[in-house]
């Protein structure tokens, strides 16, 4: 696994009960390699880690495409809220 700072840190969980977490990855190994220093979004902590199987890595610019579109989700069904038409 390669990275570099700025890129995100997405752990999925295999557990229903476990919400996916992300961290900000601060600074990487030689290489790109881990370890990593992550600062996570949940509880703004920074950590030095290995990541795991269920970690995948999602460059600044996916991470910044995956809030927009977000964003633009939820605009949508506020706008639907307010018109009274269904909410997708």
């Amino acid at each position: 696994m390669q990275a570099q700072a700025g890129d995100w840190l997405v752990i999925h969980s295999h557990l229903e009960a476990r919400p996916i977490r992300r961290a900000l990855i601060l600074a990487v190994g030689a290489g790109g390699e881990p370890p990593f220093t992550v600062r996570w979004t949940d509880t703004d902590r920074e950590a030095i880690l290995f990541p795991g199987p269920d970690a995948t890595v999602v460059t600044a610019a996916e991470e910044s495409d995956r809030e927009h579109a977000e964003s633009a989700r939820v605009s949508g069904m506020q706008r639907d809220i307010r018109a009274g038409g269904p909410v997708r």
